[in-house]
């Protein structure tokens, strides 16, 4: 029986990851996810990236959540917490990716439930993502209950790079 862990990596678990999440980052750009890269887009293209994010996570900007079955890395989620200081309320979901290999084993139900469950563990109760519109992911956030702000047209590239407009959602995680 396969077994799916959710955690929250610290600084140094981080840059242990670092080749499994440019494995992700890789195959979610050449899947064709509008997530910010271009392709071709390789492991190694996507290492600078990762190496970014372990510095937020050391700086204690970003909160880092994979998903693991049988123990590989297959879907990460970030919370970003290095906000302006009138906004200590709010953070913004980032890059929520599931392995291709990966999908239909509800990772990305997982790690969103994770990761508003750390946004509450640091004092946020406003959330915030932007993604493509008309991709899949725009479908799992509305059935995660987000709300849809609106759609910027031609506010991006796809990894092809043909124009995408990106779709903005919230949510609210403050008790009514």
């Amino acid at each position: 029986m396969s077994k799916i862990t959710i955690r929250t990596l610290t600084p140094s678990e981080t840059t242990a990851a670092l080749p499994a999440l440019a494995d992700i980052l890789s195959d979610c750009v050449e899947g064709g996810a509008s997530v910010g890269f271009m392709s071709p887009y390789t492991p190694q293209d996507a290492a600078p990236y990762w190496q970014g994010v372990a510095q937020a996570v050391t700086e204690g900007n970003t909160v880092l959540i994979v998903a693991e079955k049988d123990g590989e890395i297959l879907g990460t989620v970030q919370l970003g917490i290095g906000t302006m200081p009138n906004q200590p309320h709010r953070a913004d979901l980032k890059k929520l990716l599931v392995h291709r290999k990966a999908r239909g084993l509800g990772l990305s139900r997982l790690l969103m439930d994770a990761a508003e469950d750390a946004a509450v563990k640091h004092g946020r109760h406003v959330l915030v993502l932007d993604t493509a519109t008309g991709s899949p992911a725009e479908g799992i956030y509305e059935r995660f209950g987000w709300q849809r702000v609106g759609v910027i047209p031609q506010y991006a590239l796809m990894p092809d790079g043909s124009y995408c407009g990106s779709t903005f959602f919230y949510k609210s995680l403050a008790a009514d």
